[in-house]
């Protein structure tokens, strides 16, 4: 419980032991003793821990109370404190409170939700360090420059009578490129960061029985999917999230593509297809033991993107002549050979996709993503009205407007509809 009239409720409530009567609320401390209604009926025994204002992790003063853990039980603590003049907290309100109060930043704060649904070692190990403030630092490096530079602009600003050359405002331009190479860089780690904080997405395709579903349960370790001889048996997508070292991948088994099949069929094809225009790697499986694969392989991939594409061959134990080039990848589902070789050419595309995860600055949200590019179109304004010394009161602008996107970042500038929209994914309790 958080708020001013924490320490009012919890005299009312609490009743330590006898011989902890003296210190009940000595700050920190932790203390044994009943837990009773209005009446003084005893509902359990508790330990509670208080904290002052200034102190705590929403910055106000709070209390933590620990019970039994049966239903019953908390219904009826919760109950108590309700009816003496508390109410149930908003999805990530006590977050909100340690942000408002300045205990931590809108970055550090937007990490707790992060942290708290990480499910993999990579999401945990960023979110841990942009929880500990690493990202933050670096955005704050990354302003105090900018603000060293509109200092610079401002006072030639203000002292427009000493007639500062234009080399001297043409030579800012260096620190301002700089800076926006720095904006570029960190940008460019959302690509890595978005699959890090939201999945990386595969789907299975390719033409009927080509073994989809089998590669699906294969990769689950579980009969998840139904597999059947006859062509067309997936009628609808599979979707299922694995760890796969250390990173979440949404895995997606989906219906084989053919021109036959009815209008069931016709409909998880459609559905199959805006699958692989959303995907980070498209898995097109051919069928080995096929004769013909070859003469419409071409046909069939050439409207994807070759750079989310690998092409694989199954049924290796069935194969008619040797795969050659024409797949990257030739396994068999059937006896497990060349599964271990499929599994490491994934993790490579995806490490293809991660920067640097050791320094723990690495863009997760796209809203920090928006804002960055923001403050860097604002920076190539500026280093163009550097190189033509342009108005120095319009270079100021362009500057201030790469700053506040940088605030927008770290909370400096926030509106209640933005902290609304970032606390409401919160947890209630968080």
């Amino acid at each position: 419980m958080a708020g001013p009239h924490s320490l009012t409720i919890l005299h009312t409530l609490f009743h330590p032991h006898a011989h902890n009567k003296s210190d009940a609320v000595t700050p920190f401390m932790l203390r044994l003793g009943q837990w009773s209604d209005a009446t003084g009926r005893a509902i359990d025994e508790v330990t509670v821990v208080y904290m002052p204002e200034g102190h705590s992790y929403t910055g106000v003063e709070q209390f933590e109370l620990f019970c039994h853990g049966g239903r019953q039980v908390v219904r009826m603590i919760l109950d108590t404190i309700l009816r003496a003049g508390a109410r149930a907290a908003e999805p990530g309100e006590f977050t909100r409170m340690a942000f408002l109060n300045g205990r931590i930043d809108l970055a550090r704060a937007e990490a707790v939700a992060d942290l708290i649904a990480a499910n993999t070692a990579h999401s945990y190990e960023i979110s841990r360090q942009q929880l500990l403030g690493a990202y933050s630092h670096e955005i704050e490096i990354l302003r105090e420059r900018l603000v060293t530079l509109l200092a610079e602009i401002e006072a030639s600003i203000d002292f427009v009578e000493e007639d500062i050359e234009p080399q001297t405002i043409q030579a800012l331009g260096k620190p301002a490129s700089e800076i926006l190479a720095d904006l570029e860089k960190l940008i460019a780690t959302y690509s890595g960061g978005r699959i890090i904080n939201e999945g990386y997405k595969i789907v299975l395709a390719g033409r009927p029985n080509a073994g989809k579903s089998s590669l699906f349960n294969l990769l689950l370790r579980q009969e998840r999917a139904l597999v059947n001889p006859t062509a067309g048996t997936t009628r609808d997508y599979l979707s299922e999230w694995i760890d796969l070292e250390g990173f979440a991948v949404n895995l997606i088994d989906t219906a084989g593509l053919r021109i036959e099949g009815d209008e069931l069929e016709k409909a998880g094809q459609s559905r199959a297809r805006e699958l692989i225009d959303s995907a980070d790697l498209i898995i097109w499986m051919v069928d080995l033991a096929d004769p013909g694969w070859r003469s419409h392989l071409d046909g069939d991939i050439d409207s994807f993107d070759l750079s989310r594409l690998l092409v694989t061959g199954n049924k290796l134990d069935l194969a008619v002549g040797d795969p050659g080039d024409s797949v990257t990848i030739a396994y068999s589902c059937k006896t497990g050979r060349g599964i271990d070789e499929l599994t490491a050419a994934i993790v490579g595309r995806i490490n293809e996709r991660m920067p640097d995860l050791t320094s723990g600055v690495v863009v997760t949200s796209a809203r920090h993503q928006q804002k960055l590019t923001k403050a860097a179109e604002s920076m190539a304004i500026v280093i163009e009205q550097l190189r033509q010394v342009d108005q120095p009161d319009l270079i100021a602008y362009n500057l201030g407007q790469a700053r506040d996107a940088l605030d927008e970042i770290t909370g400096r500038i926030y509106t209640e509809e933005v902290l609304g929209q970032i606390f409401s994914s919160f947890c209630v309790g968080k």
